[in-house]
C-alpha cells in the first residue's frame, strides 16, 4: 500500500473522533439551556457547537457531526434542549432549527473548505449564513407547528436570541481561525 493510503486514513480517523466529540459538545450544549418565558425556544450553547462543527471539520464531518447528535436524540438519548428526546421532538416547535442544524453545518463547512478558516471576518460571513439557515427554518418551522405568522414566529423564535448568536458567531470565528482540524 501506498503511504498515502495511510496517511489518508490517520486523518480520516482523527476527522471522526472531532466529528464524535463535536456531537456530544452539541449534546452539551443543549444542557446549557436558558428559558425564555415568552418563547418555547431557549437560549442554548448548540447553536455555537455547529458553528464550529461546519468551520473546523468541514462539509462532510461537520455535517456528519450534527446527524450523530440528531440521531442520538432520536432513539431516545436526552441530548435535545433540556435533556429532550425522541422523534417527537423533530415534530415539535424546535424542529426545524434542529434540521436548520444539518443544513448549516454543511453550508458553513463547505463555505470553509473553499475559502479557508484563518480569515476572521469570512468565518463570521460564513457562520452568519449558517446561522440565517437556522432561523429561516426554525422560524417557518415554528410558526408552522404553534400556528404563529411569521412575523410573530420571528418575534418569538429569532429576535430574543440575535444578540447572543452575534456573540457566539464572533467566538466562534475567532476560535475557528486559530484551531481549524
Amino acid at each position: 500500500m501506498d503511504e498515502n493510503y495511510y496517511f489518508q486514513q490517520g486523518a480520516d480517523i482523527r476527522k471522526m473522533a472531532f466529528a464524535s466529540l463535536f456531537a456530544a459538545l452539541i449534546a452539551m450544549g443543549a444542557y446549557a439551556k436558558i428559558p425564555i418565558p415568552f418563547s418555547p425556544v431557549p437560549i442554548t450553547l448548540q447553536v455555537f457547537f455547529v458553528l464550529l462543527a461546519g468551520a473546523m471539520l468541514g462539509a462532510r464531518w461537520g455535517t456528519l457531526s450534527v446527524i450523530v447528535y440528531m440521531l442520538l436524540g432520536v432513539v431516545g438519548l436526552p441530548v435535545f434542549s433540556g435533556g429532550s428526546s425522541g422523534l417527537g421532538v423533530l415534530f415539535g416547535p424546535t424542529g426545524g432549527y434542529l434540521i436548520g442544524f444539518v443544513i448549516a453545518a454543511f453550508l458553513i463547512g463547505t463555505l470553509s473548505e473553499k475559502k479557508g478558516t484563518s480569515n476572521i471576518p469570512l468565518n463570521a460571513i460564513f457562520m452568519l449564513a449558517g446561522l440565517c439557515v437556522i432561523y429561516l427554518l426554525g422560524v417557518t418551522y415554528l410558526a408552522h407547528t404553534a400556528n404563529l405568522t411569521i412575523e410573530n414566529a420571528f418575534k418569538l423564535g429569532a429576535l430574543p436570541f440575535l444578540p447572543g448568536a452575534m456573540l457566539k458567531i464572533a467566538l466562534a470565528s475567532v476560535i475557528a481561525s486559530k484551531y481549524s482540524i
